[in-house]
């Protein structure tokens, strides 16, 4: 299946083939991880393929490998959370996972906490 969305340029393609700046945190043979240029919480960190994928739905090979390096680095409690679709709030059409480290308190809401379903 091919995204609808506009691939080119990818700034996690830059980034996943050190041509883009980024703070990485851990690597593996097809996953990288980076904290965010704009963490929402201390530990935030973004997991994503080397290869270009759009979103989770695309190749569920590389999705798993994807959670599977998440979930290494991943320490409750937290949300691990993509998005597939501009509609599901995806802004950037490459895989990745933002894995967010959550304490009592602090404030965070997902997109559908406390929201209307009317």
């Amino acid at each position: 299946m091919t995204s609808p969305e506009p691939r080119e340029p990818c700034v996690f393609c830059g980034i996943a083939a050190g041509e883009a700046p980024a703070e990485l945190v851990a690597t593996w043979d097809e996953v990288i991880a980076f904290v965010p240029l704009n963490p929402v919480a201390p530990g935030h960190l973004l997991v994503i393929p080397k290869r270009h994928v759009a979103d989770v739905t695309e190749n569920p090979e590389v999705s798993g490998a994807v959670m599977s390096a998440a979930a290494e680095l991943a320490t409750p409690p937290c949300n691990i959370i993509t998005s597939a679709g501009r509609e599901a709030t995806q802004t950037v059409f490459h895989l990745h996972l933002h894995v967010v480290p959550r304490s009592a308190g602090d404030g965070l809401s997902l997109p559908w906490t406390g929201g209307d379903r009317g």
